[in-house]
């Protein structure tokens, strides 16, 4: 029930920014009285410092709001409570659930932020920051003379990601953070990682499409990341998944499963799916057929909701 509300709060904070014809700041400042109330709603919402980052978050990842300019704005009710910290640090970790440590602590660097304007005096700055807010402090991997990056053969590239999903568990963040420390963007954006990520994904993803009756498609985080918004990335991701069905023997329906959780998520898009039904290309072709006829209903169903859509 929380989920859903926040969800609801997020698309109305969003929508009146993305509409309103008033400055960032006054916008913000709509903001301003609930969040000089939120200390006092902390005592029956322990959590409310989270809530509110949840809320917060997409303002500056979506909204196009600096850094420096929403979290000075969203400080000032809180400094004189001495809950400034504890908002941005939320925000900041929420925000590196979606992207990294590297490239929030760069946003932070860049803005030229200092934590020593957000805490209370009697708060001690170097116990907050070693808080998990190190990445926000320095960046030794950013350094001009740091070697280029060099290509992991497949093999190693699909065992660590393999390591990382099913062995390691790595939390999203972690993802991010060893793609960025260990591929460089044209080995990110190569067919060879995104059918690996892929891969890897569908394979910790597999026993919840049979027992779960919740959304059983794992890392949504992570494919949006690398397969939202491009069609060329979301194709490498289909061929991937024809691919690891051919390997597990075609079982009945879990391509048609995996097709109707990539489509309800949002990771693959219509145009994606068309493309690889058409797909002529001979590298593709092992196991096509038989995949085809496993999803014909799927794109019947596909066409016959785009006829309605168009429709109405």
């Amino acid at each position: 029930v929380r989920g859903n509300h926040i969800n609801y709060l997020k698309k109305h904070y969003m929508a009146t920014w993305r509409h309103s014809s008033n400055s960032n700041l006054s916008v913000l400042c709509r903001f301003a009285d609930t969040l000089e109330m939120a200390d006092d709603m902390a005592i029956d919402i322990p959590h409310i410092w989270l809530y509110l980052a949840e809320l917060l978050c997409p303002l500056l990842k979506e909204g196009g709001i600096p850094m420096r300019e929403l979290f000075s704005e969203l400080s000032k009710p809180l400094l004189p409570v001495g809950r400034a910290g504890v908002l941005l640090s939320e925000i900041l970790h929420l925000l590196c659930k979606q992207v990294s440590h590297r490239k929030v602590g760069a946003l932070w660097r860049e803005s030229g932020l200092n934590w020593s304007d957000f805490l209370s005096e009697d708060e001690d700055l170097q116990s907050f920051i070693s808080e998990q807010l190190q990445f926000t402090q320095s960046d030794s991997s950013s350094s001009p003379s740091s070697p280029s990056k060099p290509s992991l053969p497949p093999e190693e590239l699909h065992t660590q990601l393999e390591n990382l999903l099913l062995v390691d568990m790595a939390t999203d963040e972690q993802i991010f953070d060893w793609v960025e420390a260990n591929l460089d963007e044209s080995q990110i954006s190569s067919s060879l990682f995104l059918r690996a990520l892929m891969t890897a994904v569908c394979k910790i993803s597999t026993p919840s499409l049979y027992y779960s009756d919740h959304s059983p498609l794992k890392r949504l985080p992570v494919l949006h990341k690398y397969f939202n918004a491009d069609t060329e990335r979301q194709l490498q991701a289909l061929y991937a998944l024809q691919a690891l069905i051919v390997t597990l023997d075609q079982p009945p329906n879990l391509l048609r499963m995996f097709f109707d959780c990539l489509y309800d998520e949002d990771v693959i898009s219509e145009d994606a799916f068309y493309r690889w039904e058409t797909s002529k290309d001979p590298a593709e072709q092992q196991g096509k057929g038989i995949a085809l006829k496993s999803v014909t209903a799927f794109f019947t169903w596909l066409r016959e909701a785009e006829e309605e859509s168009e429709d109405n």
